[in-house]
């Protein structure tokens, strides 16, 4: 990856960036749906609001048994998974016993043939490795590794967002009639001010929190607050939802996320390169209220400086 950026100084343009601001929300049962209403003060300050409905059972199912990432329990299910593994393995000249339980099971081998002994660890690292990404994945999470080198643990936002993309299908319509002129950079504008006016809510680090107080899309919705994450997540989904071959990328940096989108940069844009594309980066966290090609200068010193991790979000072939 590498940074390609045009003769721009943000510092100066976010001295002058309006701030977010939701004027109203509401939500309203109506029979089986969920009515959502929106109303907010755009980059011109011009007043946008927006209407939709969502059914019951989608808002409230859609992820309910999301939760933030504990390593006891993740402990627990690989431990659980490797006794009853090696317990219906024939195991010549290898003795297993096991002690303890859930997170603190201790596994004691003992045998006399060196090479059966190292064929059993191995056995032991192999499934230590396939359980845990089973359990990451059945808990929609995956393993990352951060742009200093670390592995960490965190949301898999990626999958997240696309498994929420029909779910705001039915905004296509709506976003595009509220759009004077179709085209990316308008309706990107648009859903941009609608996220950025939702009320932030503080992120937890990202390496150590492990998913707590992120926000699946539909529940940003039903709460009114999401994290920079929740945020970048909710955007990328209603991305896709309206432009579904538009390549993109989840743009991770400390404490802080982006999302970067494969149009044409103009000028005074910072924008990211990556496999040969060129991503144009945008802000939906607020409370500033900035146009694609706009971060802060916190992001542009992360970003000029390779402080980044970016994780592709491209069109299913489904779509």
């Amino acid at each position: 990856m590498n940074i390609q950026t045009t003769c721009a100084i943000f510092i100066l343009l976010f001295h002058t960036t309006v701030t977010a601001k939701q004027l109203s929300f509401s939500k309203n049962t109506i029979d089986d749906r969920v009515q959502f209403n929106y109303q907010w003060q755009d980059q011109a300050k011009v007043t946008q609001s927006i209407s939709f409905t969502v059914d019951k059972t989608v808002l409230f199912d859609r992820f309910r048994n999301f939760k933030a990432y504990k390593a006891s329990l993740a402990k627990r299910y690989i431990n659980q998974g490797i006794k009853k593994a090696l317990s219906q393995q024939n195991t010549p000249n290898v003795h297993i016993s096991f002690s303890g339980g859930g997170d603190e099971m201790h596994i004691e081998i003992k045998s006399q043939n060196q090479q059966a002994l190292n064929q059993t660890y191995q056995t032991i690292e192999k499934l230590e490795n396939e359980l845990l990404q089973t359990y990451l994945t059945d808990n929609f999470y995956h393993q990352f590794r951060a742009y200093d080198n670390s592995l960490a643990i965190k949301p898999d936002h990626a999958r997240i967002a696309n498994e929420s993309v029909m779910d705001f299908k039915p905004l296509k319509t709506l976003i595009l009639d509220k759009v004077s002129i179709q085209n990316v950079r308008k309706v990107s504008n648009y859903v941009l001010g609608f996220v950025q006016s939702i009320p932030y809510a503080t992120l937890e680090s990202r390496t150590t929190s492990t998913g707590a107080g992120f926000n699946p899309p539909l529940r940003i919705l039903w709460e009114n607050q999401g994290d920079c994450d929740s945020k970048v997540t909710l955007t990328a989904a209603i991305f896709r939802s309206l432009m579904p071959r538009i390549k993109m990328m989840l743009v991770f940096i400390d404490n802080h996320a982006l999302l970067a989108v494969n149009i044409p940069a103009q000028g005074g844009e910072l924008t990211i390169n990556v496999d040969g594309l060129t991503y144009v980066l945008a802000e939906p966290t607020g409370p500033a209220m900035t146009l694609m090609g706009q971060i802060s200068p916190e992001s542009e010193f992360a970003i000029r400086n390779g402080r980044y991790y970016a994780e592709p979000f491209f069109a299913q072939s489904n779509m």
